[in-house]
């Protein structure tokens, strides 16, 4: 997602997503595999749910790797804030880090106070600030100290800042905070009096819960939760609930291990909560949370499904906002890579009423995220493969496929390889009159080799469904007036070897000359009119039996 990718910033992990697919086994020869292994490998043929459950999570895929993911990981405190009003605001003082060392050790609360806050306001210098230099001096130990002091609260905002742009920095100089044993009187101070005191322990502890899984369980292990949570029922400004948010947003992040059930359970009711706040900030980073509580297996999905969020959720896909429309469609596109069921929920919620329109988003990390998401529904049932086709989402797809940008591309081919997988022929002609062949022969020549082989299996497949109702001579004919037969013969002396032994595969089976007839190639202009007779030809002579998936759901 390049244009979101960059719009927030100090992310550096990885996003990872699964893709539930009807993977698009590449056309095999012989000498490859056996007839019996491929149809093993398919999503439906011959198996229960479970098996079909089981088929999807073995061929998932990871969507993305971003360098950045779109929410920050960590946060450092530039910005002066004042202390508790009542307290009365003592001048800085511009000190060395000689003397800073000395004050910081120093019996006298208010030395400690000056060392403390000189070396914050080193620490929150926009560029550059001295995050090692402070940790080599060996301040921690009296930073943490400072916490506990609990008669003097300016002491104890300035320790918790200093130790905030210290968290928000390196594993390393994370580590340095922790193993100081700041955590726990952290969580302490989220019970504070004093608003700033306990807002500055929320940050630091959500640095220190961004920094990975271990650090994140620390900080669930300290009992932390509870008391965000009291804080997010009080009555408190928006700029510290937004604080909260992203703390409980990096609470809920990172899946090696997932959070704990318990904390997910804790969590949850305060983020369906979050998730009905005017002020975008909350939004977005609540949103953020449910994405990272639904890239998971399909228990962790229906732990957020089951709380009522998905219409809300849907809702959000809608927003202006770009910083809350990219987690809320991420968060959906999520549960749609969950059980039918799950996926069926949110349909009901009403995705399909949004996702064509995002298609054509002007922003095409928009229109990937809404094609992956058409991708997983299209992995469904052909149930659902039917509602993709009653919601319009054909010719925004075919869009896209002509016209979109590499990556979103890339997208719609999945989206129309688990159609073809799972689609019924009736679904597959609708299809074709789509005009989806065009765009994909053209993508014929792109240097991918898995979407190429990809696309070669998708053609195959509406061969071999035309030829189900006797249609396949006029389909190939289709196929050569759009430059398919010469695309296909030319990847015969593709470099790589599965792709010309599937595209020879094709031609011998579907284009040789055995199989000429002497038809003539219609013209281009006819095309609507062959797709109309291919309609008739086999709405007339199938019916397919209700209830069931009918063998012509192509093998």
């Amino acid at each position: 997602m390049e244009e979101a990718d960059g719009s927030h910033q100090g992310h550096e992990t990885k996003i990872h997503m699964k893709r539930k697919c009807a993977l698009l086994l590449l056309v095999n020869m012989p000498t490859l595999e056996a007839p019996g292994e491929r149809l093993r490998k398919f999503k439906y043929r011959g198996k229960d749910a479970s098996m079909r459950r089981q088929q999807r999570i073995a061929v998932s895929l990871e969507l993305r790797k971003a360098k950045k993911d779109e929410q920050s990981l960590k946060r450092r405190n530039i910005t002066d804030v004042s202390p508790d009003p009542s307290e009365q605001q003592t001048k800085g003082v511009s000190l060395t880090l000689p003397e800073i060392i000395n004050g910081v050790n120093a019996s006298d609360p208010e030395l400690c106070f000056q060392a403390t806050q000189a070396a914050r306001k080193m620490l929150s210098r926009e560029k550059n600030p001295p995050l090692k230099l402070i940790v080599d001096a060996g301040l921690i130990p009296r930073l943490v100290e400072f916490l506990k002091s609990s008669l003097h609260p300016r002491l104890q905002l300035e320790a918790a800042w200093a130790l905030t742009n210290i968290a928000s920095g390196t594993s390393e100089l994370t580590r340095a905070v922790v193993d100081g044993g700041a955590i726990q009187p952290l969580v302490e101070l989220l019970s504070s009096p004093h608003m700033t005191v306990c807002e500055q322990a929320v940050w630091a502890l959500g640095n220190i819960a961004g920094d990975g899984p271990k650090f994140r369980d620390d900080v669930i292990f300290s009992d932390a939760i509870p008391h965000l949570l009291t804080l997010v029922s009080s009555s408190i400004p928006v700029t510290f609930l937004r604080n909260i948010a992203w703390t409980l947003s990096n609470l809920c992040r990172n899946k090696n291990p997932y959070p704990s059930d318990h904390a997910v359970k804790q969590m949850l009711p305060a983020l369906f909560h979050l998730l009905w706040h005017p002020d975008g900030e909350v939004l977005s980073d609540t949103c953020w949370a449910l994405s990272y509580l639904t890239d998971g297996c399909d228990t962790r999905i229906g732990q957020v499904v089951d709380t009522g969020v998905l219409p809300r959720l849907v809702e959000l896909m809608s927003s202006s906002e770009l910083n809350v429309l990219t987690p809320s469609l991420r968060a959906v596109g999520n549960i749609v890579t969950g059980t039918d069921h799950q996926t069926q929920l949110a349909l009901d919620a009403g995705i399909l009423a949004v996702l064509p329109q995002l298609l054509t988003h002007p922003r095409s990390s928009i229109q990937k995220e809404a094609a992956w998401a058409l991708s997983n529904v299209a992995a469904g049932p052909r149930q659902h493969i039917q509602q993709l086709i009653a919601c319009g989402v054909l010719p925004p797809l075919v869009a896209v496929l002509e016209n979109g940008e590499f990556k979103v591309q890339k997208e719609a081919v999945w989206t129309v390889a688990n159609f073809t997988t799972g689609g019924t022929v009736d679904q597959l002609i609708q299809l074709v009159q789509a005009g989806v062949l065009e765009p994909l022969i053209n993508l014929l020549t792109i240097p991918d080799t898995k979407i190429v082989l990809i696309i070669l299996d998708i053609l195959f497949f509406i061969l071999q469904a035309a030829e189900k109702i006797s249609q396949k001579e006029n389909m190939c004919l289709l196929i050569e007036g759009l430059g398919g037969i010469d695309r296909i013969e030319a990847l015969q002396l593709h470099e790589n070897r599965q792709i010309a032994l599937t595209a020879l595969n094709i031609t011998e089976r579907h284009f040789s000359e055995e199989e000429e007839t002497g038809t003539t190639l219609p013209a281009r202009d006819q095309d609507h009119e062959f797709l109309k007779h291919l309609t008739n030809t086999y709405q007339s002579s199938t019916t397919p039996k209700p209830g069931t998936r009918p063998k012509e759901s192509l093998l």
